[in-house]
């Protein structure tokens, strides 16, 4: 197998993922120095958080449309061009609607790449190296984050006042460097067969992947149940599929009523109502970056080794512990020295070892190959518009119930998730995509 050659595929294609983190962190920096130019109150910026948060939802919806149509890296190609525009556009908004605009179409960016970079990346990857491939687009994503809060740390050290133009429009250099390099990698095998009619083709890029195994990956793929039917939407929610439905819907559900992306969005904000100043709130959110970026790494060592489920569970347990400690921590008023940002440290290698490493391997795995498209769709936009609830109203709510009540309701929340684990959700280790097609649809 031409392992270098798949890894650059999949590396390419996760640069989706950098700019879907870097474009959700960066407005962390942001958002408070929005807030005071334009005389904003706390429910308005929540709503400029928002809004790219919005158009993630309809880039999720969607997002599965054109990659069965036009193919996955077409529809990555046209991604990579909304990122630009978004990021340029956003540096250079005049007032709250322009800037509004313009993070909606990053937000489309956003959506459409979190269901169509990790079904490319399945689509061309091994089934002993899938889990790790895919989790490409998560550590990528992680880098994102990272990056992000690093560069709005150095724009605060280096500037009087914080420049939010500049912090947005850093994007537009990753943004350029994505559209390029995608013209680099060939089309999904998997999609040239089933949906693009191109069996020749197919076979070409199987062989570059694996020249002693791409005849009979091709025979499986043909072979397998469905494969040539279009399956339209009612059909996709007639009963067939509800076993990958249910699973996709709680594993998104659950990532976002952890509190994930309210303490991405608003690290700052959360490390200033723990009595951290301006400047050593950027510097611990530089710190939730790094530890995101190693404990993601550690997370794609374990996941084809341990597996999907024993990664949740660690990250469950950890959920469980950490965010109960912020909690407690906020309602008793014990704010001294590091105490919250090091629980938060916590609750994000929690996240990247379990539902970060895991999420979008898991749900690219459980749909056939017929149904991917609207399977990831359907998994993203869940995943979307819960982030886009909490994000959104978090500011408000922060200020209406305290944080102490909210992270304890993040808690409560990462029980329910350790029961689905454990009842519910299934071991996809190592197993054809075929065949767990063959096992999860009746």
């Amino acid at each position: 197998m031409n392992t270098a050659r798949v890894w650059t595929w999949a590396i390419t294609v996760a640069l989706g993922g950098f700019l879907f983190g870097f474009d959700t962190a960066v407005i962390s920096g942001a958002e408070k120095a929005i807030q005071a130019e334009f005389g904003l109150s706390d429910l308005a910026i929540g709503q400029i958080v928002a809004m790219a948060l919005y158009g993630t939802i309809i880039g999720a919806i969607f997002g599965g449309v054109p990659a069965d149509r036009f193919g996955r890296r077409a529809t990555l190609i046209a991604i990579a061009v909304l990122y630009l525009v978004s990021a340029a556009g956003s540096a250079l908004a005049a007032d709250p609607l322009q800037l509004n605009i313009f993070r909606f179409l990053g937000g489309l960016g956003v959506g459409a790449s979190s269901v169509v970079a990790p079904m490319y990346i399945t689509e061309v990857a091994p089934a002993g190296q899938r889990g790790q491939l895919v989790a490409a687009f998560q550590l990528n994503l992680v880098l994102g984050i990272l990056v992000a809060y690093f560069s709005n740390y150095l724009i605060v050290n280096a500037t009087v006042t914080i420049d939010w133009r500049l912090m947005l429009g850093v994007e537009v250099a990753p943004a350029l460097l994505f559209l390029i390099l995608l013209f680099f990698v060939p089309r999904s095998p998997r999609w040239l067969l089933t949906k693009g009619g191109n069996r020749a083709e197919a076979l070409d890029v199987l062989m570059r992947i694996n020249p002693a195994t791409a005849n009979e990956e091709l025979r499986k793929i043909e072979q397998s149940n469905t494969t040539r039917e279009k399956v339209a939407l009612a059909k996709f929610f007639s009963g067939k599929y509800n076993r990958p439905i249910l699973y996709a819907f709680l594993f998104a559900f659950f990532n976002q009523v952890s509190g994930i992306n309210a303490v991405i969005y608003y690290a700052p904000r959360i490390f200033e109502a723990a009595n951290l100043g301006t400047e050593s709130a950027f510097l611990s959110s530089v710190g939730i970056g790094v530890v995101n970026v190693i404990f993601t790494f550690i997370g794609m060592y374990l996941i084809d080794r341990s597996g999907r489920k024993t990664l949740m569970y660690l990250g469950s347990f950890g959920y469980i512990i950490s965010l109960s400690a912020v909690s407690w921590a906020f309602y008793t008023d014990n704010l001294e020295g590091l105490t919250v940002p090091i629980w938060l440290f916590v609750f994000i290698a929690s996240h990247a070892i379990g539902q970060g490493a895991v999420i979008w391997v898991f749900i690219s795995e459980i749909f056939g190959n017929e149904v991917r498209g609207l399977g990831a769709s359907l998994g993203s936009t869940t995943h979307w518009i819960f982030a886009a609830i909490i994000g959104g109203n978090f500011p408000f709510l922060a200020a209406t119930f305290g944080q102490a009540a909210i992270f304890a309701v993040f808690a409560c929340f990462m029980v329910g998730q350790l029961l689905f684990v454990y009842f519910l959700m299934p071991e996809t280790k190592g197993v054809e995509l075929e065949d767990l097609q063959k096992e999860l649809v009746r």
